[in-house]
């Protein structure tokens, strides 16, 4: 289970998606909530690919902060 922080600008949930379908890993669920200036998604993965994602996620613009949450 990943979380990423971000600014709540247009495109970067996309953003975040893409890093997912572009290193082909599978997303089991979602959660997305936001305010007017941040958002943050809890992201479920299969574990091994874990280290690949949040490298990726890191790279992705407006991110805040991006960690491994279990």
């Amino acid at each position: 289970r990943l979380l990423h922080i971000h600014r709540n600008v247009p495109g970067v949930l996309s953003e975040i998606n893409r890093v997912f379908a572009a290193n082909n890993i599978n997303i089991a669920s979602q959660y997305l909530q936001t305010n007017e200036a941040v958002g943050y998604v809890v992201i479920d993965i299969d574990a091994a690919h874990s280290d690949i994602a949040l490298a990726r996620l890191a790279e992705v613009p407006g991110t805040i902060r991006s960690r491994v949450l279990f």
